[in-house]
């Protein structure tokens, strides 16, 4: 990892980044496992080049085929549009905006600026909401286990994080300090059973299957 923000710019997985995800496939996709390909009702991965070299090492070829018609690339999940601040690190960011005179009262925060001439939290926000409107739409009729409906997200970063803020309900701007591994998994649920009760699953029990 550079440091640098990489919204549009296609940059393939390192190859400490193949090693990682190589690793997280053996420990938890498969028959039985976290992530079992039979359980799954849809796949959303982002369209850029590492998000989809992520899901060729997860899914063996024979998985890929059979989740097919249930994988769909888009752009609801791809990462953070950074525009002007494309390629740059945050000290890079930081310098930038001093010399525009920005920032004076307060340093520069994403969950609140936004980025010049790319997306703002209200933006990005917009996008998330219509995909997490999809989800519980898949899973909304079976939240008692009437059927596998499982669902898969295959991001970055940022997104996942702004993602998994939006999940539960939570603006953009409020402060929710997450850590996130690359090639790691984090698993998102509900509670009590309700599609309206979206929540964070802190731990996973590794000898069953749980919606997620």
């Amino acid at each position: 990892m550079s440091g640098q923000h990489t919204g549009r710019t296609e940059i393939p997985l390192t190859a400490n980044g193949e090693l990682q995800v190589q690793a997280t496939a053996r420990a938890i996709v498969g028959s039985g496992k976290i992530i079992d390909p039979a359980r799954l009702a849809h796949l959303f991965i982002s369209p850029r080049v590492r998000a989809r070299r992520t899901f060729d090492i997860l899914f063996d070829a024979s998985a890929q085929k059979q989740l097919e018609a249930k994988t769909e690339f888009t752009e609801d999940i791809r990462e953070w549009d950074y525009g002007a601040y494309e390629g740059l690190k945050p000290a890079e960011i930081r310098s930038t905006r001093k010399e525009k005179g920005l920032d004076k009262e307060r340093s520069f925060n994403i969950w609140v600026d936004g980025c010049e001439d790319g997306e703002s939290p209200a933006e990005v926000t917009a996008r998330l909401d219509v995909l997490i409107a999809k989800i519980k739409e898949i899973q909304g009729p079976y939240m008692h286990g009437e059927k596998a409906v499982d669902i898969v997200i295959i991001a970055h970063g940022h997104i996942s994080r702004a993602f998994t803020k939006r999940w539960i309900g939570y603006e953009l701007s409020t402060r929710l300090p997450m850590m996130l591994e690359p090639g790691a998994v984090g698993v998102l649920s509900y509670e009590h059973h309700k599609v309206d009760e979206p929540a964070l699953l802190l731990g996973v029990n590794l000898g069953s299957n749980s919606q997620q």
